[in-house]
C-alpha cells in the first residue's frame, strides 16, 4: 500500500503517519494541496487521505483539480467538517469517502483496505495486458519483454521485478517490498538479493537501465518517461 496523506495540522500528520507506517505501508505525506498536487504528478499512490481545510488550495479544489486530470487514485477526505452539505458536496467534487474527526483508527484501516481494493478490481477487469513505459514494454499474456523492440532474455525473477516496476511507473518501491513480491516473506529480509537482480536487470536493459534508478534510503523505481 502506497499512501499520501494531505494535511496541514503536525499533531494529526504525526499520528496517522506513525499508525499507518506501522502497518507496513509506505506513506509520503503532504502539508499543503500544492504539494500534493506536485507529488500525485511524480507517483502514483494507491488510496490519498485528504483534509479539506488546508492552507491556499482547499481540499475540495484539489479534488476538482486531480479529477480534472484523469487522476482515478481513490480518495479519502478526513475532515472536522461533518455537515450533510460538507460530506456531500465532498463526494460529488470526486472523493471517494468520508471520515469526520476525530475517527476511530481500526475505521481508517479498514476504510482504506476497501478503497485499495475496489480500484485493484477495477484494475484486474481491465482487459488490457501491455505493461508500458517508454520504450519498454511488457506483455502479460506472452510475457515477452522487449526495449525499443529488442527481445529481452530474462530470467523468471526479473520478468517479475520488471513487471512490478511496470505495474506503476515512477512509483518506489522499496527492497522489502519487491522481496515479498518476487520472493515471498520467507525470503531472508538481509539479503541482498534484490539488489543484485536489480543490477542484472538494468544491464539487461541497455540505456534504458539508467531509468531504473536508486532512491537512497527508500528503494528503486523506474522513471515513467
Amino acid at each position: 500500500m502506497n499512501v499520501l496523506l494531505v494535511e496541514d495540522e503536525a499533531r494529526v500528520a504525526d499520528f496517522v503517519l506513525r499508525g499507518l507506517r506501522a502497518e507496513g505501508w509506505m506513506v509520503s505525506h503532504a502539508p499543503d494541496a500544492e504539494t500534493a498536487m506536485e507529488m500525485t504528478i511524480q507517483e502514483n499512490f494507491d488510496v490519498i487521505l485528504l483534509d479539506l481545510m488546508l492552507p491556499g488550495l482547499p481540499g475540495q479544489e484539489f479534488c476538482r483539480k486531480l479529477r480534472a486530470r484523469r487522476n482515478v487514485t481513490p480518495i479519502l477526505i478526513l475532515s472536522a467538517l461533518d455537515a450533510l452539505d460538507e460530506r456531500v458536496e465532498g463526494l460529488r467534487l470526486g472523493a471517494d469517502d468520508y471520515m469526520v474527526k476525530p475517527f476511530e483508527f481500526d475505521e481508517l484501516i479498514a476504510r482504506v483496505e476497501a478503497l485499495a481494493r475496489r480500484a485493484d478490481r477495477f484494475v484486474q477487469t481491465d482487459p488490457e495486458t501491455i505493461l508500458q513505459a517508454g520504450e519498454i514494454v511488457f506483455d502479460l499474456e506472452t510475457l515477452e519483454a522487449t526495449v525499443d523492440g529488442r527481445p529481452l532474455d530474462l530470467t523468471a525473477k526479473e520478468r517479475e521485478i520488471l513487471k512490478l516496476f511496470l505495474s506503476k511507473p515512477g512509483r518506489v518501491f522499496s527492497r522489502e517490498r519487491i522481496l515479498n513480491t518476487v520472493w515471498g516473506a520467507s525470503e531472508d529480509p538481509l539479503t541482498n538479493i534484490v539488489d543484485v537482480y536489480v543490477g542484472r536487470l538494468r544491464r539487461k536493459l541497455g540505456d534504458s537501465g539508467e531509468r531504473l534508478q536508486t532512491v537512497r534510503g527508500a528503494g528503486y523505481r523506474l522513471t515513467a518517461k
